[in-house]
């Protein structure tokens, strides 16, 4: 059931790739509702759409947005929020756009021996969270981000992704 403060997210499959994955839209909207419920951002009936591509998709979406020239395993792009008091006429809230590569993630995976949806969860939860406003430009910044996303995993059932790290205390 849907948490009170979850938006309204839809997954677009953009990559035959995710095919293979039947049960990756039901996992993505898992992790987001479990997201949004453990926020301080008001995104209750906000609008996100969520791409599940392929390495070549988020390739090209990489070198015109950020002017990288290589595929990645998530991007967010947060949409520009409006000024002012909002109304109820006006259109829905967009939080903005993630976009998934299939090959990345799935590499990722098995490289870490993590379960594919685990990662795919990780995915989606980090991707919401740069879409309200956290990053991992500091130190400080990626440590409370990070410390966000095990809180919200592990409400799921999900190890910390980031337990497997070398040279981390």
């Amino acid at each position: 059931m849907p948490h009170s403060n979850s938006p309204m997210t839809e997954v677009l499959v953009a990559a035959d790739c995710w095919r293979n994955e039947p049960d990756a839209e039901a996992v993505i909207q898992r992790a987001i509702t479990a997201a949004a419920g453990n926020v301080d951002a008001d995104v209750a009936g906000a609008d996100l759409a969520i791409m599940l591509t392929d390495d070549a998709g988020i390739r090209t979406l990489n070198g015109n947005w950020r002017g990288i020239d290589k595929p990645t395993n998530v991007l967010s792009f947060p949409a520009l929020q409006p000024t002012g008091a909002r109304s109820d006429d006006d259109a829905p809230h967009m939080l903005g756009d993630i976009a998934i590569a299939y090959e990345t993630m799935r590499r990722e995976a098995d490289d870490e021996g993590k379960p594919f949806d685990h990662h795919l969860s990780h995915l989606a939860v980090h991707g919401f969270l740069h879409l309200i406003g956290y990053d991992h430009e500091s130190d400080a910044d990626a440590g409370a981000m990070e410390a966000l996303e095990q809180e919200i995993l592990a409400q799921l059932g999900i190890p910390d992704p980031y337990g497997n790290r070398e040279g981390m205390d």
